[in-house]
């Protein structure tokens, strides 16, 4: 079977700007991440052991010269210390255990290093999403010219409607083809002629180099998660956002606030955070209600929501990004970060519904036992983490529903 992943930076941003702040300030951290099928997938036999194959395959993929003078060139805000730390980063397959049950439900575990293991869980997904498509022979008769018209099709209404929009879609893709094709589609499309809206570039660094877009993100639940776990979850976010304008001055500026709720993050968005982040990410909830609670928050602050940027990013497709947009430009500048309906929306394809999540954190490798962490999503549904963990921190932060 060739091998899925050989590009270092085919991975979202995020992985490598919270990887930076991770060695910024957590050097020394430990976790685990667990892989979880939301829909209880039955994997063909074998399926474990192919991705373990896949995984070691990874300690072959190594960051490029060129690579490394796209980023330099991009991404500003990165150190050149950062540069330096990639060049001599190895992965190795110790850090991934993957097993399959009785009844072939698929199981992942990564531990080890936060710094080392921060670059899996986006690779691993992407690999999940595209072995478990071959080995159930759906791979193959995948059409790309026309999932270009149909991708093309897509960005020609979102820029008609003024949306300005990015492709993150790299976690749960139908293959690296897939995301390859929406990013060249939408290149194009934006390239035709001038629009209302605007394709702002991908998620995934190296489509980004391969296509001379700005590589976008910033940050994902991961890094509000792990502190929670270090530090309890009612100063995460306040935390996470000190260390975050600490490393990077002021760039990367859009904080996603929803992992332990609206209500704990709101009481932690004080005015200084508000005037210093250029914006939040709604990733959970009702679109159009998260929205107006991060307008009379800002209100509440004297600050103009219009000034400020709200990337939606929960489950989109072009009809919500087009209603949302419709209804937040008159509250805010809106964007969308949109994902799996970009590069896995094939007739006939379900897509995955797989993630991986960190669980538990250490702040160094000398303490003797983990803290377990969990994510507590606006949607009930959502939650992520052992049960009894969000049980506990939902009543820590008096969270009733």
């Amino acid at each position: 079977m060739e091998q899925i992943i050989t590009h270092f930076t085919d991975d979202d941003l995020y992985k490598f700007t919270m990887c930076c702040a991770v060695i910024d300030n957590f050097p020394r951290a430990q976790v685990r991440y667990t892989f979880t099928d939301r829909d209880g997938t039955a994997y063909p036999p074998g399926f474990a052991k192919a991705l373990a194959e896949q995984v070691e395959a990874l300690e072959t993929v190594v960051i490029t010269d060129d690579e490394v003078d796209f980023m330099r060139r991009k991404c500003y805000y990165l150190p050149a210390w950062f540069f330096n730390y990639l060049k001599g980063y190895r992965f190795s397959r110790k850090w991934v255990k993957t097993w399959q049950d009785c009844d072939g439900r698929l199981h992942v575990e990564i531990e080890g290093s936060w710094a080392e293991t921060i670059f899996l869980e986006v690779k691993v997904l992407a690999i999940i999403s595209e072995l478990y498509y071959i080995m159930t022979d759906r791979h193959d008769g995948l059409d790309y010219s026309a999932y270009y018209d149909k991708t093309y099709a897509k960005g020609r209404r979102l820029l008609e409607g003024g949306c300005v929009f990015s492709d993150f879609g790299a976690r749960r893709r139908a293959s690296f083809a897939a995301e390859d094709t929406v990013v060249r589609a939408m290149k194009d499309c934006y390239a035709s002629r001038d629009w209302p809206g605007r394709f702002v570039g991908t998620s995934n660094v190296y489509l980004a180099m391969k296509y001379d877009l700005l590589p976008v993100g910033t940050m994902a639940h991961e890094f509000v998660c792990a502190i929670g776990g270090m530090y309890g979850p009612q100063m995460a976010n306040h935390i996470a956002m000190n260390l975050w304008r600490n490393t990077f001055r002021g760039a990367l500026g859009t904080f996603l606030y929803d992992s332990f709720g609206w209500d704990i993050f709101s009481l932690n968005f004080s005015e200084d955070f508000a005037n210093l982040f250029k914006g939040l990410r709604i990733d959970s909830g009702d679109n159009c209600g998260e929205l107006m609670k991060i307008v009379e928050k800002y209100r509440s602050l004297g600050i103009d929501p219009k000034t400020k940027q709200i990337i939606f990013s929960n489950a989109l497709d072009v009809d919500s990004a087009l209603e949302i947009q419709r209804y937040a430009k008159d509250y805010c500048q809106p964007s969308f970060g949109i994902g799996t309906h970009f590069t896995n929306d094939f007739d006939g394809l379900k897509p995955m519904n797989i993630v991986i999540k960190l669980v538990a954190a250490k702040i160094t490798e000398s303490w003797a036992f983990y803290n377990d962490t969990c994510k507590i999503s606006e949607d009930e549904g959502k939650h992520t983490g052992n049960p009894e963990v969000v049980r506990r921190f939902m009543d820590a932060l008096h969270i009733n529903k």
